[in-house]
């Protein structure tokens, strides 16, 4: 295991323990989250090496590179993914100033798909081999290995997105500096990932299934974001909710807890009642470099 010796947003060396939570998918082991002393921030550690944290994605309840439809879990995710698909292609129409996209972490290219069937140039990036091979045999997705990342050219792409993507990613502060570079200077970086100021973060506690522990290595406020980015010079300019994420974040919680759909269906809709700009369980996080 890795010790992390630097905050992953402060570079600060001081922290304490937050929360302990068990690896429902593969392992069954426990990992600790810590927290920050000097700016707040909460994230997993230590961690697995690079070299073996593959081994924790090796679950078929991976569903984001996966088209399973088993389990009523995976089946109203493959549901809710036709619309939300819809939703992100017009979010990148809305904001984007021209048509070169870069998915990273594009997984089994579902959303890249769906850029290039509305005249997107995109490009994706995924760092699984099999999830490239079933973009590429179903979709002729452009996507090529995460490897490719720090070859792009600087200033090439209009809009980078990142669907829950920025909490694995292992070497945050190197690839962030050349994500940031790779957007055109008018262009924007979407980003989503859950949050742990929200209702259902806070009523399930250790058994929130956004922890994800270990694969998740960061676990991020509103504030977080904004910190992290102002220091590649980038601000928050829109902030949307994922709606749909509290009601399956809490499936999948009340399953690790023991619980039944029922509730969670219930502390899904709790959730987002509950929920104020700022606290949903899952959010969009619209950035653009600063003075454009």
């Amino acid at each position: 295991m890795n010790e992390i010796k630097n905050c992953p947003v402060c570079n600060g060396t001081e922290f304490k323990p937050f929360l302990s939570a068990v690896d429902y998918t593969v392992s069954n082991d426990t990992f600790n989250i810590v927290t920050c002393d000097g700016c707040g921030f909460h994230f997993t550690n230590p961690i697995p090496p690079i070299e073996k944290i593959g081994d924790y994605y090796k679950a078929e309840s991976y569903v984001s590179h996966s088209s399973t439809n088993k389990g009523i879990i995976n089946k109203l995710y493959q549901r809710v993914r036709k619309y939300t698909l819809k939703q992100k292609v017009k979010l990148v129409k809305r904001v984007g100033n021209g048509k070169d996209t870069l998915d990273i972490g594009a997984g089994t290219g579902h959303f890249l798909n769906a850029c290039q069937n509305a005249g997107f140039n995109a490009l994706g990036l995924e760092p699984d081999a099999d999830a490239r091979k079933f973009a590429e045999e179903n979709f002729k997705a452009n996507i090529k290995s995460l490897d490719e990342l720090h070859g792009l050219p600087d200033a090439s792409r209009d809009v980078i997105t990142m669907w829950h993507v920025l909490e694995h990613v292992y070497d945050l502060r190197k690839d962030l500096d050349k994500i940031t570079s790779v957007l055109k200077p008018d262009g924007r970086l979407i980003v989503a990932v859950p949050n742990m100021n929200s209702f259902d973060a806070k009523n399930y506690k250790e058994f929130w299934a956004a922890y994800d522990l270990p694969i998740h290595l960061y676990h991020f406020t509103p504030d977080d974001i904004k910190r992290l980015f102002a220091q590649y010079d980038m601000e928050l300019e829109e902030m949307l909710p994922m709606k749909f994420d509290s009601y399956y974040v809490s499936m999948l919680s009340e399953k690790y807890k023991g619980g039944n759909i029922v509730k969670a269906f219930w502390n899904g809709w709790r959730s987002n009642l509950k929920a104020k700009e700022g606290s949903y369980s899952s959010q969009i996080y619209i950035l653009k470099k600063k003075g454009n």
